[in-house]
């Protein structure tokens, strides 16, 4: 049996691994690798492997001096979902906030990401807010643990 594989972004591979996800998961926002190292720098950044398959990757913004509010966002590629990878990456992702001093959680997800919403909706977390970045067409959703 293969098991999953969690670890953070170390390394090219894996800012490339987790840019696909993203990208992938995000059209509307893709990034530039020069773009997800800069994240890296002050996110935590997680890649999910299934032996060697990518499956998906996590992003934990960590809590501020002036909130102590961190942001959870696990992405799961498509082919993926549905078989508990999601609830792997946001478990991850949820103890970290927790253990750097978030009170509170929050995660975004793009309003065409039906599967996300559902999954962010399981998991606890209500809608706070929709909006269109600059430029965009596609609303993303703030939403909040509660």
């Amino acid at each position: 049996m293969t098991c999953l594989r969690i670890a953070p972004v170390d390394g090219d591979a894996m800012l490339h691994d987790w840019q696909h996800v993203h990208n992938a998961i995000i059209p509307t926002a893709a990034l530039s690798l020069d773009e997800v190292r800069e994240r890296a720098g002050r996110n935590r950044l997680e890649v999910a492997y299934l032996g060697d398959v990518l499956v998906g990757c996590s992003t934990v913004r960590p809590p501020t001096a002036e909130a102590s509010v961190a942001t959870v966002i696990a992405r799961v590629l498509p082919t993926h979902r549905r078989q508990g990878f999601g609830g792997a990456l946001y478990a991850r992702g949820l103890a970290h906030a927790r253990k750097l001093g978030a009170d509170v959680v929050e995660t975004v997800v793009l309003e065409s990401n039906a599967d996300g919403l559902r999954f962010a909706l399981a998991q606890g977390f209500v809608e706070v807010e929709r909006y269109l970045l600059p430029g965009d067409s596609v609303r993303f959703v703030d939403m909040r643990l509660v």
